[in-house]
């Protein structure tokens, strides 16, 4: 483990979010000197008498000026989110007084914290493993109930207990395998080479589906992005506006309305879904409305879903076939929509059940509770059981697959027998990869690079 970032500086930062309307702030100290720079400035009970999670009322004080009567909890080391002494003031909701606290306690020997300090040090004195440490960020960003329940189920380390169990079992082998390595010259076996076969089968068959659950897992983490596609004027901003409950987007008659692509986010059974609502798409002389479509063409081949309408007052059943085509050819999952299904005649209707689509009136809100659940079915998560374990992290696949890589050396090797020297070397490799998500093997730049992406007094 890297320890070159490890301080001895007591650190102070504002806990809860700068500028929100609330009746409280909470500004945190962690190290070693927390509760006597908070003791120096509090009139109260003396705070180095006090047992550990307490919690006690004073007033801060600058000399004899109050600057604000306050509640201050304590967490004594090793008894804390961070394993040092920490102390968590919560003031009134000013913006004065919280920069009066914070430079007071500056004044007193504290400094500012660096973004995500706070979790570091957690890390770094062993209350999380990096992979519970990032987890952190995710579940202060969730904005879902499946997001909040991924990431705090990776918090917990579900994630890490598996990983942990994963590098037990290949630790021991690797032990077994160097301990050949110095008896080399007498050709002797201490790894029974079917049972590491076994034991490397199994553990590649768990790392493939932690690899495979990545897609669902950044979907529940960051929202499905689904694009709202068609010709101009089917009604694709008063899709959106009905999806929304509100007048988001610009209705007209007049085709060409939207210009640019206008995007809002509404939660479906927990999951966050990006609607994406496009130029219509057609051929045109106009140059900014040219460019709308361009943009739409590029929106559609990033999107997760394609939610394609059509105007069955407009369009044929031949005109939808070859709009049709040309969505199938991004291959992205796509739903058909014929809208205006209130002015549909039973002939029409018909004729347009042979491509089998989802009818809704978005103007009158018909439909609607349909192709939601139409959304979840064709994004596969309405049946998500989210207490399995699930990646969602980029840095963490890309870590499984190069354990994956080095796991199929592994098996190569067992199966076209090499020397134990080879062998050690490759599930070294399996094990270097596998902590690097844990945080077993990690660096400085690795570190500062994750924990500068969280909020400062996270």
């Amino acid at each position: 483990m890297s320890t070159g970032l490890i301080s001895s500086d007591t650190i102070v930062a504002l806990a809860t979010s700068p500028g929100v309307n609330g009746a409280i702030a909470v500004i945190r100290l962690s190290g070693a000197e927390a509760i006597h720079i908070t003791n120096r400035v509090f009139k109260g009970k003396n705070l180095l008498e006090q047992p550990s999670h307490t919690i006690h009322f004073g007033t801060i004080r600058d000399g004899d000026d109050i600057i604000d009567e306050v509640l201050v909890s304590l967490f004594v080391g090793p008894n804390s989110y961070t394993k040092e002494h920490v102390v968590e003031i919560s003031t009134h909701n000013s913006a004065y007084i919280i920069e009066r606290v914070i430079h007071l306690l500056m004044k007193q020997g504290a400094r500012a914290a660096k973004p995500g300090e706070f979790t570091l040090r957690a890390f770094l004195n062993g209350g999380l493993d990096l992979s519970q440490a990032e987890a952190v960020a995710d579940l202060i960003a969730s904005n879902s109930a499946a997001s909040h329940q991924v990431a705090m189920q990776q918090m917990r380390g579900g994630f890490s207990n598996q990983l942990k169990k994963l590098r037990e079992d290949l630790v021991h082998f690797a032990s077994l395998i160097e301990l050949e390595l110095d008896f080399s010259e007498e050709d002797v076996e201490f790894a029974n080479r079917d049972q590491l076969r076994l034991l490397i089968t199994n553990i590649y068959q768990v790392i493939r589906k932690l690899i495979a659950s990545f897609e669902q897992g950044n979907v529940l983490k960051n929202g499905v992005p689904v694009v709202i596609a068609g010709k101009p004027n089917v009604g694709k901003s008063t899709l959106l506006n009905a999806l929304l409950n509100e007048e988001r987007a610009i209705v007209s008659e007049i085709a060409g309305t939207t210009r640019d692509t206008i995007e809002d986010e509404i939660n479906i059974h927990g999951i966050t879904f990006r609607f994406i609502d496009t130029a219509g798409i057609r051929e045109t002389a106009d140059i900014i409305e040219a460019k709308g479509v361009e943009r739409t063409r590029e929106k559609m081949r990033q999107a997760r879903l394609i939610v394609y309408l059509f105007d069955p007052t407009q369009d044929s059943v031949a005109d939808v076939q070859t709009q049709i085509a040309e969505v199938q050819h991004l291959n992205i999952p796509f739903v058909t929509i014929v809208n205006k299904s209130d002015l549909i005649t039973v002939e029409q209707r018909l004729a347009f059940d042979v491509l089998k689509p989802l009818y809704i009136s978005a103007k009158q809100q018909e439909g609607i509770d349909d192709l939601k659940d139409e959304l979840l079915n064709q994004v596969n998560l309405a049946n998500v059981n989210h207490d399995d374990v699930m990646v969602t992290n980029i840095r963490h696949v890309e870590a499984l697959q190069h354990t994956q890589e080095a796991l199929e050396k592994v098996l190569y090797g067992l199966d076209n027998p090499v020397t134990s020297d080879f062998l050690a070397m490759d599930i070294r490799q399996s094990l270097h990869h596998l902590g690097e998500i844990t945080g077993a093997v990690t660096t400085d730049d690795l570190l500062e690079n994750i924990f500068s992406k969280f909020c400062i007094g996270k």
